[in-house]
């Protein structure tokens, strides 16, 4: 429906023009409707409910594997996630450290009430961004249905707008399963998303279903935690923003103490005998599920060989007795879930606040969108999140600043932001997205990451800072702060090289500590470093030269000396994949009519359209020959069009 016909209807009035229109509040539509608006756009985020602002409906933390890197990145591009969490954090970890620097990973449990309510806050303090309380029931285009022209909502208002960004996450066409319950809900029993899926469909954009679900709350006011595992925070971890870290920000002291518990043979038999009860296996939900994050039911079903599943108990927040059971998601009815919960050790009179439920939802299928997060079916449409076929919050947030930055370079008339899979992290996420596609929610983790010994959480700033300014979400004193720790840690690198020792007494004893030897000759303090267990803080009594430095300008100097053989090995990959993804594909190109091209190349090639080389090498089906080939008609058609033209 275009704007003309919209505004046809009885009843319905124009309410408001904008340059960018985001619909729905969750992590993606806050990350999407702050980047237009501090890029200087009149930007509308319209939300089911103002109360649900960033909600946390499954379990309420901020990072963790891989996803930890995914919010230090959407901060170095200028987003807010990071922030809002380093404010709202209870607990704080560094995930992997046994596993070395390339997979660190921070983790945050958070305040899920004041998360919600700073970001809300932190939102309604943007200028040039209004917030809206209303039902998103179409979008509108052009007379076409080929461009994305605004969206009408439930009362009949019509709001016009250049671009249109969808973040509906699990909300569309929503309903939620406890055994034989079911409602048209949205999570937590917020009012779910009607009529939208249907009129994306009516458009020609191809849908998908998708189940997701969220465990169990208890009180834990009856919790006998000493037959729990204690499990405390840790003090000497960064926070998620590059900016609090500069200003000097740290993480809490008195943080609050998770806990773990196994199940117990009981659990396994109560699940057992209730299995037919599940929707999961009973047909009653269609939706796919996540493969990473199965119900408790689904654990005991596909490892059958396991006696017992692990459970964390995290609160949920400072001022509140509710706890969340990591691991214990579930669709059972309500009465098992009752008997489940107390067949855990130290939870036996535990009382339940919310149960567990499993939600299914619309989504569209990420192969119809290019590397932008725009839509190839409607121009100026872009959907970030859930609704692109991802789980999790992080996952959507780096999709959500992603779609709003292209958004907004798309009507200020700039160049796209396309971040490759050597770049981030958010770059492995969407290419997969879009080059693979997904068959279950997709979940980021760091084996996807084939470079993931460059794209650590401590340089995330380094590799994506300067494109935060580019694009406008970089305020000029952040990237003069930026720049000074960038030289810094060049400077610091490079004395070091040029700094030498002879093997002295002190060193001896230095090294003893670390199980190293002491040199035979003078050997610089770069190359000391390099050695196994040998760090920078334990040669300070020898480099009495050294001044003054933070913490994470002296981590990062350590990490890039002691793998600095192994990076240069992964940035000549790097090099070579980046020559691939500089190789665009016309979007006008006539696969049927390149020879040499097996079918199945040319039907994968002519339906994603793939903008370079690198993505068309990423796709199922297309053979490295294939690649071959359309290199040779690549090259062939520059020289006709050079000799031509």
């Amino acid at each position: 429906m275009d704007v003309k016909e919209a505004l046809s209807r009885e009843g319905s009035y124009l309410a408001g023009e904008y340059d960018v229109i985001v619909t729905g509040a969750g992590h993606a539509g806050c990350e999407a409707a702050y980047a237009c608006a501090k890029t200087g756009l009149k930007t509308i985020l319209f939300t089911l409910f103002l109360d649900s602002i960033a909600n946390l409906p499954c379990n309420p933390s901020i990072g963790g594997t891989a996803k930890g890197q995914l919010v230090r990145e959407i901060d170095a591009l200028g987003g807010i996630m990071g922030k809002i969490a380093d404010k709202c954090a209870v607990q704080m970890r560094m995930l992997n450290r046994s596993k070395g620097p390339a997979v660190f990973s921070p983790r945050a449990q958070m305040d899920r009430n004041r998360y919600s309510a700073s970001m809300k806050a932190e939102l309604e303090r943007v200028e040039g961004l209004d917030i809206r309380q209303a039902q998103v029931k179409e979008l509108l285009t052009d007379p076409e249905g080929s461009k994305a022209e605004g969206v009408i909502t439930e009362s009949g208002a019509v709001y016009t707008a250049k671009a249109v960004v969808i973040c509906s996450g699990t909300y569309m066409e929503a309903r939620t399963i406890r055994g034989e319950v079911i409602c048209e809900s949205g999570p937590d029993g917020l009012p779910r998303s009607e009529g939208l899926s249907a009129s994306l469909a009516s458009l020609g954009i191809p849908m998908l279903r998708f189940k997701t679900g969220t465990p169990v709350r208890i009180n834990s006011g009856k919790v006998d935690f000493e037959k729990l595992t204690r499990q405390d925070g840790e003090t000497d971890v960064p926070p998620f923003s590059f900016e609090n870290e500069m200003n000097g920000f740290r993480v809490a002291q008195d943080q609050m103490p998770c806990w773990s518990v196994w199940t117990t043979p009981e659990t396994r038999e109560i699940i057992r005998s209730n299995m037919h009860r599940s929707p999961l296996y009973s047909g009653v939900i269609t939706g796919i599920g996540p493969r990473y994050c199965p119900s408790i039911e689904d654990k005991f079903v596909r490892f059958a060989d396991k006696d017992r599943h692990q459970i964390f108990i995290e609160p949920m927040g400072r001022e509140t007795s509710e706890m969340y059971l990591q691991g214990f998601s579930t669709s059972l009815p309500e009465e098992v879930q009752v008997k489940m919960v107390h067949s855990l050790p130290g939870l036996e009179n535990a009382v339940i606040q919310r149960n567990a439920y499993a939600i299914e939802y619309d989504l569209v299928d990420p192969l119809s969108l290019y590397p932008t997060l725009e839509s190839k079916v409607v121009e100026g449409l872009f959907t970030a999140g859930q609704i692109n076929g991802s789980s999790g919050y992080e996952e959507a947030a780096a999709q959500g600043i992603v779609a709003g930055i292209n958004a907004s370079l798309k009507i200020r008339g700039e160049e796209p932001m396309v971040i490759d899979r050597a770049t981030a992290y958010i770059g492995v996420l969407i290419d997969d997205l879009v080059t693979k596609g997904t068959n279950e929610p997709y979940r980021m983790m760091t084996s996807r990451a084939e470079y993931r010994l460059f794209l650590r959480q401590d340089n995330a700033d380094l590799r994506l800072t300067p494109e935060g300014r580019r694009v406008g979400l970089i305020s000029e004193e952040r990237y003069r702060l930026f720049e000074m720790k960038k030289k810094a840690i060049e400077d610091e690198i490079e004395r070091l090289k040029n700094t030498y020792t002879g093997p002295t007494e002190l060193l001896g004893q230095i090294l003893e500590q670390a199980s190293s030897v002491n040199p035979p000759s003078g050997i610089s303090l770069a190359d000391l470093i390099r050695r196994p267990h040998v760090t920078y803080d334990m040669l300070a009594p020898v480099d009495t030269g050294r001044k003054p430095l933070s913490e994470d300008i002296t981590k990062e100097v350590e990490t890039e000396l002691k793998y600095e053989g192994y990076l240069k090995l992964e940035k000549e990959k790097i090099a070579k994949f980046a020559d691939l993804e500089r190789k665009l594909i016309p979007s006008d190109v006539d696969y049927d009519s390149i020879g040499g091209l097996r079918l199945e190349a040319r039907q994968k090639l002519g339906k994603l359209r793939p903008v370079n080389l690198g993505q068309a090498s990423r796709i199922s089906g297309v053979s490295p020959a294939d690649i071959s080939v359309l290199m040779v008609y690549l090259e062939m058609r520059r020289r006709s069009e050079k000799e031509n033209g």
